[in-house]
This record gives structure tokens, C-alpha cells and sequence, in this order.
């Protein structure tokens, strides 16, 4: 019990270090990525330090949920892979601990993370998120600091400034052109000047130019006088001076916007109000819904003109039929009643009917473009309460995903498991962007959306759990290298030693007979076998050709005994016999009624048959091996004279 409890405490050392270390790297990530999307915004505008340090600390906030999962599957990764690689996690299963008790220390407190990272988004995120948002656009609203380029108009508040040179050591502009319509372009006003000085006032709500010997041209043609004459004279003004100052509104200050617009947000709310919200927005929605459909049914219903109804017997006897009153109407066709008027009048109707059926459309697409939106913020409330769920769960899958991957790549360190983690967290935000949208969009039902990354990758951690118990050698790379070779036809070679003891030895002269009955056994089946294997003779065989496994077991047979000879050359050429396995054309046997099912399924069926006719090949060419190696073997004992 005390070993096992020391077990958990060396788990829990080793894990802790390099989780903390990798949520720092992936958040340092995260915030990167938030500066170089927002960069364009921040710089140029002479923004404090300590607003861009509040407002990267609320940044960081957001994202942890974000970088929690990503660390947890790099931390795990590397924990396991070093146990792994320095043969630790070896040493615990051959104390008889299974990969699931040694996993169960760190399942646990990252069951507890989960739940505080669930508490964490519900209390903490909506906070930091308004905060963030609020301090982001107040951000993008401050106007930037100043910077006119040279010989490039710079429009400045109904001004156009154009600067030929500038002297950065005294900061002087040199000619200087302004075209100022600020009091409209009928008023515009040119001013030209040698030089010129800007500067921000000590309020930094305007600017103050100040111009060197120029001159200024305006237009005195006011907006509302009269132009009776195109030949009437446009009086103007025309000043010189030697120093002029201009006052330009420019407002640089930082303004901090109140937090109420994104506290009413979905951004800005925990479960408790998003559920409220969402109820809220739904009666609203049902109530409307409602409403316009009864207005809608009365609007569009065609009323019809009629007289008042006459009550008159059924039939000529006075006599109704069940005793009642048969109430008749003469209703007024609208076609006859509209073709028995003047075309002028016939005009005016249809004018009227068009113009009545585009208010309407106009009306009611008002109608629909506000349910949508309507709709739409209700979808945003059901994502974002489905989010603080998803990103919490997401922190288990990736552990029972890092955790096993670990322990069967047996890597550490930082290369392998860096990239492995990264593909996977790759994989997971493109599934989980692809759910968002279709959620946010109306495609899916919310909860499909949000919860697909997890539906994906769940049943990836649960595979490589499974793998990882039953010590499978899911990722090692010769094992898929020998099937390849296999595939391709490159066979295995028989290893064979020469024994220090022999029990018996082998019977040459009976021997002989034996390798030569195998010869012709070979060159019988080749001689069977020369077309191509029968495609329905193949499924109902089951995919296995029973001659050829005689023949794969008489060779063995014959090795057995050779293997026991005392003869160099007898052993080495012994070792030339082929390893025949392709006798199972197939993975494995398939029954009859399989077989026949496969057979009609023509695509899968034929990729199968065609797998089986590439394995006979090889095995012809086995066979052919076998028959060389016989006659050369009976040619070594009967030169050698071997008995």
C-alpha cells in the first residue's frame, strides 16, 4: 500500500512540472495569436503600457480554457513517453500494476481540473471576456497618433494635407499644400505655405498647425446662392502672411466605453443567465410568431363579396330536407366584377394590387430579417452555454488520448510529442470550428455542433486506451514495415544452426524419396494451377487453397528432419526452402455465406479477389523455389554421398 501510494506521488511530481510548464507555452501561444490578429489596431496610437498589460492579462484569461486541453495533451504525452523511453513504465507493469492504475493518480486530479475549469468559465470567463472586449474596443475607437507621409495626401478631418518633405531633427514641414473643405466643397479653402509645424494640444482634443509664409485662396460662393448666370463672377479671397495658425478637432485621448455592451452579450453571461436569456428570447419569439401568423392568415385570405343571405325551402313542396333551412348566397365573381370595368380603371386596380403586394413583401421580409436575427442570438446563447461544457469534457478525451499514445510511442522529450500534439489539437479545432458554424449558422441543432470535436475524439482516446492495456504495438514501425514486405513479396528467411547434439540423425536414402515425392507433388500443382484463379471457386473455398497448405506442410516436415543433419552444405541449403504462407489467399478464412455475400458485392468482393490472385502469384513462385531447392538437395546427397 505504501509503495502504491509512493507510485502516485512519483506520478503526480513528474506531471505536475510539465503541465505547468507546456500551459505556459501554449498560452504564450494563444496570446501571440491575439497580438498578431489585433497588432494592426493597437499600434500607431500611443496607447499605455498599463492599458495593453490590463488588457493582455484579460486576454490571458479568456484563453486558458483554450490552452487547458492542448497542455493537458502534451503534458501527458511527454509524461508517459518518458516513462516510457527510460523503461519506468516497464519496471511498474512488471510489478503486476496495470496501465490503468498507473494512469489513475493523474485521472483523477485532472477529473478535479476539469470540474474547476467548468466553474472557472462559468464565473470567471464572462468577466474577462466583457472586460477584454470592452477595453478591445476602446482600443479600435482611439484615434491614432499622427503621422503625415511625405508627397501623400492625408485627409485630416475634412482637410487634405499634403507635405513635400520633413525635417525630422527640427520637425519641420516643408511645402505644405491644404485643401480645406470643411465648410463644404462650395466654401473650399486652399492654403500653400514654405513650411509648417504640427503639434497636439496640451488636452490632445485638437491639433495645432502652424504655417510659414503662404498664402490662402477660399471661394466665397456660398452653398445656397443662386448660379442664374453661368457667365456671373464667383467672388473669392486671397490672403498672404508670414505666420498662421490653424485649429484642427482631433480627439486623442484614450475614452474608456462602458462595459454594459457586451454585459448584455452572450459573452457576458454564465449559465444561470444564458438559460434565462434563452428562455426569455423564446417566448418573445413564440409571442411574435404568433401574432404575425394571424396577421398574415387575415391579410392574405381572400374575403368574398356577398349579398345577404335569403332563406328559402329546399325544394318546390315547402318541405326542407331534415327539417332546416337550406341558406343560399350569391357571390360576386372578382373576375367578372374586373372585366366589366373601363381599361383606365382596370389600370388603376392592378397598380393599386402591385403596389399593395410590395408593402407587404417590404413588410413582412422587415419581419422575417428581425426573427432571424432574433433566432440567431438565441443560437449564440445555446453555443456558448454548450461551450463552457465542451472545453471542460475536452480536457479528458485529451488525456485519455496523450496518456496511452505515450506509452505506446515511448518517446520523450520535446520533438516527437510536440508534433504529435499539435496535429491532434489541429484536428480538434478544425472539427470543432467546422461544429461551431454549422451551429451558429442553423444547421445543426446546437449541441450537434458543439459537441462533434468530442464525439470525434472520444472514440479515439477509447481505441488507444484499449491498445495501450493490451500492450499493442500499434505504432511501431516495422511491424507495418513487414507487412509491407510481405505484401510486396519479399518472404522470411529460415534461420537454422547447426546442433551440438543430435538425437537422430536423418535417413538420407528415404529422404531423397521424400524430397523427390515433394518435387513432383509441385510440379503436379503447378501444372493444375496454370489459369487464373476462378472467381467464385475462390469465395466458395473460403479463400483458402487446401493444396497448397498440404504442400506448406510436407516442407516443413521435411526441414524438421534436415535441421538435425551434421552436413554444413546440407544445412545451408536447407535454409533455401521457401516459408509458404500464402496458402490463405485472405487475412483470414471466410465462411460460405460470407463468401457468397462478397461475391455479389462486386467493388469490395473484386479488391479482395484481386489481392488473392497477386498472393497466388507469389505462391506459384514458391513453389517453383521448393522444386529447385529439392532437385538441388538430392544432387548433394547422392555427390556427397551422404548416408
Amino acid at each position: 500500500m505504501r509503495i502504491v501510494k509512493r507510485l502516485d506521488l512519483f506520478l503526480l511530481k513528474t506531471f505536475l512540472p510539465l503541465f505547468l510548464m507546456t500551459f505556459g507555452i501554449c498560452l504564450f501561444i494563444f496570446l501571440m495569436q491575439f497580438l498578431w490578429k489585433y497588432v494592426d489596431e493597437m499600434v500607431g496610437k500611443g496607447i499605455e503600457m498599463y492599458i495593453l498589460a490590463e488588457l493582455f492579462f484579460y486576454a490571458a484569461l479568456t484563453f486558458v480554457p483554450q490552452a487547458l486541453p492542448l497542455a493537458i495533451l502534451f503534458a501527458s504525452l511527454m509524461t508517459f513517453g518518458n516513462l516510457g523511453e527510460q523503461l519506468e513504465l516497464l519496471a511498474m507493469k512488471s510489478s503486476g500494476i496495470s496501465l490503468m492504475r498507473i494512469m489513475r493518480p493523474l485521472t483523477i486530479f485532472l477529473i478535479f481540473t476539469a470540474i474547476s475549469a467548468f466553474f472557472f468559465q462559468n464565473n470567471v470567463i464572462p468577466v474577462s471576456q466583457v472586460k477584454m472586449y470592452t477595453l478591445l474596443y476602446s482600443v479600435r475607437q482611439k484615434s491614432p497618433e499622427l503621422e503625415i507621409p511625405e508627397s501623400i495626401f492625408t485627409e485630416i478631418n475634412g482637410r487634405n494635407i499634403h507635405v513635400r518633405k520633413k525635417d525630422k531633427k527640427k520637425s519641420l514641414l516643408k511645402d505644405v499644400m491644404i485643401y480645406d473643405y470643411s465648410e463644404g466643397f462650395n466654401n473650399i479653402r486652399v492654403i500653400v505655405a514654405d513650411s509648417g509645424r504640427l503639434k497636439t494640444s496640451t488636452d490632445k482634443k485638437y491639433l495645432v498647425m502652424t504655417l510659414y509664409n503662404g498664402e490662402s485662396f477660399q471661394n466665397m460662393k456660398g452653398n445656397n446662392r443662386s448660379t442664374a448666370s453661368a457667365q456671373e463672377a464667383v467672388p473669392y479671397r486671397r490672403e498672404t502672411f508670414d505666420a498662421m495658425e490653424m485649429l484642427i478637432e482631433f480627439d486623442g485621448n484614450f475614452n474608456m466605453r462602458g462595459e454594459s455592451l457586451f454585459q448584455d452579450r452572450y459573452v457576458g453571461k454564465n449559465i444561470a443567465s444564458l438559460q434565462h436569456s434563452i428562455d426569455s428570447m423564446t417566448v418573445r419569439i413564440d409571442s411574435i410568431k404568433e401574432v404575425e401568423s394571424k396577421a398574415l392568415y387575415m391579410q392574405s385570405y381572400r374575403k368574398s363579396l356577398s349579398r345577404p343571405p335569403v332563406k328559402t325551402q329546399a325544394d318546390g313542396s315547402g318541405k326542407a330536407e331534415n327539417d332546416s333551412l337550406a341558406v343560399k348566397r350569391n357571390i360576386i365573381n372578382f373576375d367578372s366584377l374586373y372585366r366589366a370595368q373601363e381599361p383606365v380603371v382596370k389600370a388603376s386596380l392592378l397598380s393599386y394590387s402591385k403596389r399593395s403586394i410590395d408593402n407587404l413583401l417590404m413588410n413582412y421580409g422587415m419581419k422575417s430579417e428581425t426573427m432571424r436575427i432574433e433566432e440567431k442570438e438565441i443560437r449564440w446563447h445555446h453555443t456558448e452555454m454548450h461551450r463552457k461544457f465542451t472545453l471542460s469534457f475536452a480536457c479528458l478525451v485529451f488525456f485519455f488520448i496523450g496518456a496511452p499514445l505515450g506509452a505506446i510511442i515511448r518517446k520523450g522529450g520535446l520533438g516527437a510529442p510536440a508534433v504529435i500534439s499539435v496535429f491532434l489539437f489541429v484536428v480538434y479545432y478544425i472539427v470543432d470550428n467546422i461544429g461551431y458554424k454549422m451551429a451558429r449558422d442553423g444547421v445543426w441543432l446546437p449541441w450537434q455542433g458543439m459537441w462533434l470535436s468530442s464525439a470525434v475524439l472520444l472514440p479515439l482516446g477509447v481505441f488507444l486506451t484499449y491498445k495501450a492495456v493490451n500492450d499493442s504495438v500499434l505504432l511501431n514501425a516495422e511491424t507495418y514495415i513487414d507487412a509491407v514486405k510481405r505484401f510486396i513479396g519479399k518472404r522470411e528467411f529460415r534461420k537454422i544452426e547447426k546442433k551440438e547434439l543430435i538425437m537422430e540423425y536423418p535417413d538420407y536414402a528415404a529422404l531423397t524419396v521424400r524430397l523427390q515425392q515433394l518435387s513432383d507433388l509441385c510440379r503436379e500443382y503447378l501444372s493444375r494451377h496454370k489459369r487464373r484463379l476462378h472467381y467464385f471457386r475462390f469465395w466458395k473455398q473460403g479463400g483458402t487453397d487446401y493444396e497448397a497448405e498440404g504442400i506448406a506442410s510436407e516442407i516443413e516436415s521435411v526441414v524438421r528432419i534436415l535441421e538435425n543433419s551434421d552436413q554444413n552444405l546440407v544445412l545451408n541449403k536447407t535454409m533455401d526452402f521457401p516459408i509458404i504462407k500464402s496458402f490463405h489467399l485472405t487475412n483470414r478464412t471466410i465462411s460460405l455465406r460470407m463468401g457468397i455475400a462478397l461475391a455479389v458485392f462486386f467493388p469490395l468482393g473484386g479488391l479482395v479477389y484481386l489481392t488473392a490472385v497477386y498472393r497466388r502469384k507469389l505462391l506459384r513462385q514458391d513453389i517453383k523455389t521448393t522444386i529447385r531447392v529439392c532437385n538441388e538437395m538430392i544432387e548433394i546427397i547422392k555427390d556427397r554421398n551422404i548416408k
